[in-house]
């Protein structure tokens, strides 16, 4: 029998995946690949994109306005880091106001202590990795406008709205700092994503979300120094390989949130959930997804 060029390819084929099929166990065929299933998550919202390409990988409610929690932060982050001629080194004292906030608040800390000057490079980490509303506040103030604090505050959530609306996220809207608000905080899973997405655009802003933990050098009010220890709440980092952000979020409406980004083979996917029901759902939903647009 005849076996002509394109047989002897199929049938080194046949061999080379059956070989394949005996050290492996498995492997995945086109058609399998082709049938890839969508994942179900616990969040009440979700949307992952390929960070390259924009194009969307998973939806479910992806436009539905949800609350927010902690991922506000983002956008606070976003702001500070496009003013202009912005001095990353330049020092903010610690005020009352913010420790009284927090206190008043119930809110995450970065425990800031009244009179110690720190860095607004410093900031964003308290700010990101601890999810400070201390460090929010501290950042807002400074970066707001207006002769009072209550102004600055409210001139620098109106740059957060008007960048929102300079990046085209229509179903978003700020009326806080940090996410606590009075319930006019609202943003969507995509909107989110897209946020995330411009946000990583700024060096700053992706070297402190990918930092696990640090250790800072802050001066005090009588001019000595004290270190200063953060850990990031996302817990994906150092546990999902490829991790490379971003923010973790929650609150009584929010419920559990997360936006999130990792790196593999040059492919980078971004996403969010919003509204999960714990924080441990709240990570295997991202690990799902992140799974999930890495196989699209």
């Amino acid at each position: 029998m005849k076996i002509g060029i394109k047989g002897i390819r199929r049938v080194s084929a046949v061999a080379v995946t059956a070989g394949a099929v005996l050290t492996a166990g498995a492997f995945t065929s086109p058609a399998q690949a082709a049938t890839l299933k969508t994942p179900t998550i616990a969040a009440k919202g979700g949307f992952v994109m390929n960070n390259g390409t924009g194009k969307s990988l998973f939806t479910k409610a992806a436009d539905s306005r949800l609350s927010t929690g902690s991922t506000t932060k983002i956008m606070t982050a976003r702001v500070v880091l496009a003013q202009q001629n912005l001095n990353l080194d330049s020092k903010v004292t610690v005020q009352k106001a913010y420790s009284d906030y927090i206190v008043s608040k119930t809110a995450s800390s970065a425990h800031l202590i009244v009179g110690d000057k720190l860095t607004v490079r410093q900031l964003l980490y308290g700010l990101m990795l601890p999810s400070g509303c201390d460090a929010a506040y501290a950042l807002a103030d400074k970066f707001g406008s207006g002769s009072t604090r209550a102004a600055r505050v409210k001139s620098f959530i109106g740059k957060m709205n008007s960048t929102a609306k300079s990046l085209g996220l229509t179903n978003t809207r700020f009326d806080s700092f940090d996410g606590i608000g009075s319930g006019g905080n609202y943003s969507t899973p995509r909107d989110l994503t897209k946020l995330a997405s411009n946000a990583m655009k700024y060096s700053t802003f992706r070297t402190v979300v990918k930092t696990k933990s640090t250790k800072q050098k802050v001066t005090t009010k009588s001019g000595g120094y004290r270190y200063m220890s953060w850990t990031n709440t996302n817990n994906l980092l150092g546990s999902y390989a490829g991790t490379i952000g971003v923010k973790t979020g929650s609150g009584p409406e929010a419920k559990y949130c997360l936006v999130f980004a990792a790196t593999r083979s040059g492919k980078t996917v971004i996403g969010t959930v919003l509204a999960s029901s714990s924080v441990a759902n709240r990570t295997a939903d991202a690990k799902k997804l992140m799974d999930y647009g890495f196989k699209k």
